[in-house]
C-alpha cells in the first residue's frame, strides 16, 4: 500500500482539506500549543478550534498530551510523511509528462530554427 494504510492517508487528507487546519499545522510546526494558544490566533470560538484540533488528531497529524490542567497539541511529522509518500508515488507521472513536454518544445524549436 502506498504511504501506509489508506485510512490513515484518507484521514490526513480530510484534515488537510481545510485552510484553517493547515494554518494550525504551521503554528504547531513552530511550537507546541494549548487549545487556548491556538484559539488566540484565530477569530473563532475555542470550541471551533477544538473541533479542528480533533480532526487533525484523527488524521494523525497532531498528538495531544496532558500537562497539568492543559492539553498540549504537538505536530506529528510522521503523519505528514504518509501524505508526502502518497503524493511522491505520483511524481513519476509528472516527471514523464514533463519530459514529453520538454521533448515536444525542443522539437518545435528545432523546426523553427530549420
Amino acid at each position: 500500500m502506498i504511504g501506509g494504510g489508506s485510512g490513515a492517508v484518507q484521514g490526513a487528507f480530510r484534515a488537510l482539506a481545510d485552510p484553517t487546519r493547515r494554518d494550525i499545522l504551521v503554528f504547531l510546526s513552530r511550537q507546541d500549543m494549548t487549545i487556548g494558544e491556538v484559539a488566540g490566533r484565530f477569530e473563532m470560538t475555542r470550541a471551533a478550534v477544538k473541533k479542528h484540533l480533533t480532526i487533525l488528531e484523527q488524521g494523525a497529524l497532531i498528538s495531544v498530551h496532558p500537562s497539568g490542567r492543559e492539553k498540549i497539541n504537538r505536530l506529528e511529522p510522521e503523519g505528514l510523511k504518509s501524505v508526502a509518500d502518497w503524493l511522491k508515488y505520483f511524481d513519476r507521472f509528472w516527471d514523464e509528462r514533463l519530459h514529453k513536454l520538454q521533448i515536444a518544445i525542443e522539437e518545435e524549436e528545432r523546426q523553427r530554427d530549420d
